[in-house]
């Protein structure tokens, strides 16, 4: 390493935020970009640890060290390369992944990691900046054509790798604009727009076609896929919600799954117009977000910028530790208490807490009814059970329910195909060769593995795309 003691010399320091005070009254981005010297220095910090473990904890396996030393170095450039040549989108895994990678850093011994992720998004950023990030457009075409359903990290990865590989790809999507939950599911302030639109471009040239409008096993048969193309990868998503089933649900007006809200806003941004009929608003409300995950923290920053009169989440799961105990979890993903810049933007939260009914007036919600709730492990199974007079009511004039995804939609293209599915309702097939119970139908992404990261989406994009090529030539040779 370029710096064998930094990590005794230099502290960690990460990106910053802009002040709430301002951040909330816009939706742009407001971290605020270190230069190149802080994350030279920062570079400096990762050690010559023997077993990187880094690569393990990051699910596209990306070669941390090596990138970390061309950034100490000032070798920007070379550092490009070799983040990209295990992921294809670092800008979306810098802004919006949790950062896995950090958790497993030997450095997280001391709470000290290296500013992974704050780097990785360093890189690509600059990358664009100077112009580094070009078309690879292969030198033959093998006449194969693929078509890929669904444009969500997963599919753009498959996409992106099969169409470097020579193969004629076209991706299909459902929804007005290409990008899946990257584009209706991550509210702006998250991650902006233009970086979808800039690799949209550059896979354009690469030859990518996209087909938005295009619903498969809606306005167009998915069999018209499999007499067309030679090879289908389904990449649609682990869209059905987890549903709230209490009184008073399904009788209430102002109860609404989470993605419906963040899309609409997302849509605003873009310049669409809501009819006022359909429009979910926070606008003067008391709001309750049931969930304690990402969605769940999308739905409060969403919520304040919308000007809520309050907000506050609800979590069913007990609170987690202030700090994890690291013998008994590094390198894993550690279960400890997380607080996202939404939260801290101004969001009352309590966890182990069930909600037991909605009450309103004139047919819209206006309390969310709820209880304490107590875990205790019994034969090695977490049970929950209610704690005795716990019971309590909060204001509530708009209820998001941001408590997960059960599995894929199976209504239409699942459904039209026959696809085999897993005990779990997600499509059957396997981590090797990602094929279905179909011939030449691959599965990729949530809509396989079940609701998981933005670089777990990206990794079995990869993956598949190899073996979708392994399926049509024989042989390939995209990395893994």
């Amino acid at each position: 390493m370029g710096k064998p003691t930094g990590f005794m010399e230099i502290a960690r320091a990460d990106r910053r935020y802009a002040p709430a005070s301002e951040r909330i009254k816009h939706y742009r981005e407001f971290t605020l970009v270190p230069s190149d010297a802080e994350m030279s220095q920062q570079g400096a910090r990762c050690m010559d640890c023997g077993i990187p473990y880094c690569h393990n904890g990051c699910p596209v396996n990306n070669i941390i060290p090596d990138w970390n030393e061309m950034v100490h170095r000032g070798d920007w450039q070379n550092a490009l390369a070799i983040l990209h040549s295990t992921n294809n989108f670092p800008e979306f895994t810098g802004r919006i992944c949790p950062a896995p990678c950090e958790a497993s850093c030997t450095l997280n011994l001391t709470d000290q990691p290296v500013t992974i992720k704050s780097i990785e998004c360093a890189i690509i950023d600059k990358g664009w900046e100077m112009g580094w990030v070009k078309p690879q457009i292969p030198a033959k075409k093998t006449s194969k054509r693929v078509a890929v359903i669904g444009s969500g990290p997963s599919g753009l990865a498959c996409a992106q790798q099969l169409a470097r590989a020579g193969h004629d790809v076209v991706v299909y999507e459902k929804n007005d604009r290409i990008g899946g939950l990257l584009r209706y599911g991550i509210p702006d302030f998250k991650m902006e727009k233009r970086l979808i639109d800039k690799r949209i471009a550059q896979m354009q040239a690469e030859g990518v076609k996209f087909r938005p409008n295009s619903h498969i096993g809606g306005n167009i048969p998915a069999q018209k896929l499999l007499s067309d193309f030679d090879a289908v990868v389904l990449a649609v998503g682990s869209e059905k919600p987890r549903d709230l089933e209490v009184q008073g649900r399904n009788e209430l007006d102002g109860i609404h799954f989470a993605m419906d809200f963040l899309r609409q806003q997302n849509k605003r941004n873009a310049g669409d117009s809501i009819p006022d009929e359909t429009a979910i608003s926070a606008k003067a409300k008391h709001v309750v977000v049931i969930g304690g995950g990402d969605t769940g923290s999308d739905c409060i920053g969403t919520s304040i910028r919308q000007g809520a009169a309050s907000v506050t989440q609800i979590e069913i799961l007990p609170k987690p530790p202030e700090k994890e105990n690291k013998m008994m979890t590094w390198p894993l993903w550690p279960n400890k208490l997380r607080t996202s810049s939404s939260q801290e933007e101004g969001c009352e939260r309590h966890w182990s807490v069930n909600t037991t009914s909605v009450t309103g007036k004139d047919g819209k919600v206006t309390h969310l009814n709820a209880i304490q709730v107590e875990w205790k492990q019994e034969n090695g199974q977490w049970k929950m059970s209610d704690k005795p007079d716990s019971a309590f009511t909060l204001q509530a004039d708009l209820v998001l329910l941001a408590m997960g995804f059960v599995h894929p939609v199976h209504d239409g293209l699942l459904q039209e195909l026959g696809v085999e599915r897993d005990p779990r309702g997600n499509i059957k097939a396997n981590e090797k060769q990602y094929q279905t119970s179909i011939d030449k139908v691959f599965a990729a992404g949530d809509g396989r593995r079940g609701q998981s990261l933005v670089v777990w989406a990206i990794r079995e994009g990869r993956q598949a795309a190899r073996a979708v090529d392994e399926y049509l030539m024989g042989y390939s040779e995209l990395p893994r």
